[in-house]
């Protein structure tokens, strides 16, 4: 699945106002493809701003994690579809899913499905009630993703490796957590380097505070896109 280095780099657009996410959209110009926009921007009446960026030519990816009762989540998911954005989160649970890719009606946006949040590790999922470790509750949710045949997965670079071996090429492996190594790890508990992520199997890599906290915004995530290039040269 070959896809060029500048459309794999998401730029998350973690701002609680719209105001500050244009901005950053602005200093970033052409240099980045692909936007995040989570939950806290679009609470924050970003709505209208997603719609913003689709119509600019940008792609996003409308990270807002759905989960509740199938039809639900299947009405939800009809009306994001209306948006134009590329990529939608849900929880990767086999009845959420099934009724969200129910919901891309004839849109060409492809379903992600939420393995483990890269903040937990095996002793936040044993505080949770589970009794499995990270990587089997991701192995499990990434092999009913596959059957049920959405487009593709949300997991930390440290278990994409192992799932592509697992899963095949037919699934977008999507890797958040992504920090270039001179950079603070922050909240996330499984991370990767943008390169490792690449060489162990990613389609695309989201970033967020390296690239939008940094003093150069465009320069750090040309920076990003050169080292996926680069990378995407060894493989």
């Amino acid at each position: 699945m070959q896809i060029a280095a500048r459309d794999q780099l998401i730029v998350a657009l973690d701002v609680p106002q719209v105001d500050q996410a244009r901005q950053l959209v602005e200093t970033l110009g052409e240099a980045v493809s692909f936007y995040k926009v989570g939950m806290e921007l679009i609470y924050g009446n970003g709505f209208g701003f997603v719609s913003e960026l689709t119509r600019a030519g940008k792609k996003v990816f409308l990270d807002l994690k759905l989960h509740d009762i199938p039809n639900t989540v299947q009405k939800a998911t009809e009306q994001v579809a209306h948006l134009g954005v590329t990529f939608l989160t849900v929880h990767a649970y086999p009845q959420t899913m099934r009724a969200a890719k129910a919901g891309c009606l004839n849109s060409q946006m492809q379903i992600l499905g939420v393995t483990v949040m890269t903040s937990y590790d095996d002793q936040d999922l044993r505080d949770a009630g589970y009794d499995k470790s990270v990587q089997d509750v991701v192995r499990i949710r990434a092999e009913a993703a596959r059957d049920i045949g959405i487009g593709g997965l949300i997991l930390s670079a440290e278990e994409v490796a192992a799932m592509r071996l697992h899963i095949g090429k037919d699934l977008l492996l999507v890797t958040p957590g992504i920090r270039p190594a001179d950079s603070d790890s922050h909240d996330q508990k499984r991370f990767m380097t943008p390169k490792d992520a690449i060489l162990a199997g990613a389609n695309h890599l989201v970033v967020g505070r390296p690239v939008t906290q940094a003093k150069n915004p465009k320069a750090a995530a040309l920076s990003i896109i050169q080292e996926i290039h680069t990378t995407n040269q060894k493989i």
